[in-house]
């Protein structure tokens, strides 16, 4: 409840996205089967790999990283369409948009609670998986870095394209048309500074790049969601 929050003035801003992150934590937690999903769906791509590409330990070692990545990112993907499609059916939407509180904070809170809900745990799974396809230990800390910042930033980039889209039915791949072209920056630089702490380049470089992006979308991407939001409320 907000009011357990000393600082927290009912009514406020502050209160309506505690509120608003700790209901949407709570329908995660009553639906927590369909929550590994996720988690799942990686597990079952990464083991194809392996069987895809044979089982030389060289050759899964070298993409390991890369794997780890690009299960992360079709992941993330599975839970977009439900991130703001059943407020959007049940009229919660409407009066998230008639509240009065900025509607950019409340995007805040629900892209806050679907990181916490996909992004965390894909984020402590992906270095379990990638060390599974053998990859050096001595790059698991950049991986586990690189997706610490870019499971975040997913999470904002599919945000927004599921806001955009909340008003259309069976959006499903349109939003994945949308948001997977957006993504491309974050696959590339996360697999990049796994590859440089491969072959003992420096990892900052692209590390610095992810960080810049999540600085960028943390104002953004809520004034985005909230724009299209509005429109589709409309």
């Amino acid at each position: 409840h907000p009011a357990r929050f000393a600082s927290v003035t009912p009514g406020s801003t502050a209160s309506a996205f505690l509120a608003l992150l700790r209901r949407d934590l709570l329908l995660l937690w009553r639906r927590r089967s369909d929550a590994l999903n996720p988690l799942l769906f990686a597990l079952m791509v990464a083991t194809l790999f392996p069987l895809a590409l044979g089982p030389e330990a060289q050759k899964l070692a070298r993409i390991a990283g890369g794997v780890a990545w690009v299960t992360v990112l079709l992941a993330s993907l599975l839970s977009l369409d439900a991130l703001f499609r059943p407020d959007a059916e049940d009229g919660t939407l409407e009066q998230l948009v008639a509240s009065g509180q900025p509607l950019a904070a409340l995007a805040a809170a629900k892209i806050l609670a679907h990181w916490i809900g996909t992004g965390l745990p894909l984020t402590l799974a992906g270095p379990a998986l990638a060390a599974l396809l053998g990859l050096d230990r001595e790059a698991l800390p950049t991986l586990a870095v690189a997706l610490a910042l870019g499971t975040p930033l997913l999470s904002m980039i599919g945000a927004s394209g599921a806001a955009l889209t909340v008003g259309m039915r069976r959006s499903g791949i349109l939003l994945a048309l949308l948001v997977l072209p957006l993504t491309v920056p974050v696959l590339i630089f996360g697999a990049g500074a796994v590859d440089a702490a491969l072959t003992g380049a420096a990892t900052q470089p692209p590390l610095l790049f992810l960080a810049a992006g999540l600085v960028l979308a943390l104002p953004l991407a809520p004034l985005v969601c909230a724009a299209a939001l509005r429109l589709n409320a409309s």
